[in-house]
């Protein structure tokens, strides 16, 4: 069973369906003993990353996400929740992450040629820089739908996918059993379920 982590920042109806379309039981909720049950986690989030990682905090699911991660369970955040992930976002101010993931959570606008709207909405490629298990069944150049302002930086390491929108943006990441989407797999068709399917074969 994948658990959905509720903490009040998400749309978390489109991911649960996605999974549902798949053949995933799932489960969406901010109790940290059904979290504990279950076998996989997803990270949502759409929104400010302070607002995200205060209410993570208040929730007391902040320390619950790192228990879980040190024990090897499989984790996942999408958008937002991928930033989360990471030691710090520059977003209104300085805002300390959860540090699964070593990097900087920085503006688009730095990695980018002027002239392009921000936020990036739309589809586009996904360019591997190494073959994560959660794309075992996604080609080079497939398209994914994305939605934001930040990317995650200095984290070259543990970037498995980049995507260009007038420079190159970090796309997903890897660090163990700790996995992150900047892009939405349960808006992204095809490509995404199955990204979701593979994530919930770990």
């Amino acid at each position: 069973m994948t658990g959905i982590i509720d903490y009040g920042v998400g749309n978390l109806f489109s991911l649960r369906s996605s999974l549902a379309a798949i053949g995933e039981e799932c489960v969406v909720t901010g109790d940290a003993k059904r979290l504990r049950d279950c076998g996989r986690l997803i990270l949502p989030g759409v929104g400010a990353f302070g607002d995200a990682a205060s209410k993570l905090r208040e929730t007391g699911l902040f320390d619950e996400i790192l228990r879980e991660a040190a024990s090897g369970k499989p984790l996942m955040g999408i958008c937002l929740g991928m930033q989360l992930l990471f030691d710090k976002s520059l977003e209104y101010g300085e805002h300390q992450g959860l540090g699964l993931i070593p990097g900087t959570v920085a503006p688009i606008a730095r990695s980018m040629a002027p002239g392009l709207k921000i936020p990036h909405i739309g589809w586009n490629l996904l360019h591997f820089l190494s073959k994560s298990a959660i794309f075992r069944d996604v080609k080079e150049g497939e398209c994914v739908y994305f939605v934001h302002s930040y990317h995650a930086t200095g984290c070259i390491e543990h970037t498995t996918a980049v995507t260009e929108y007038g420079g190159t943006l970090t796309a997903a990441v890897e660090r163990e059993n700790v996995y992150g989407c900047q892009f939405h797999p349960e808006k992204s068709g095809g490509a995404g379920l199955r990204i979701l399917k593979a994530f919930a074969d770990l």
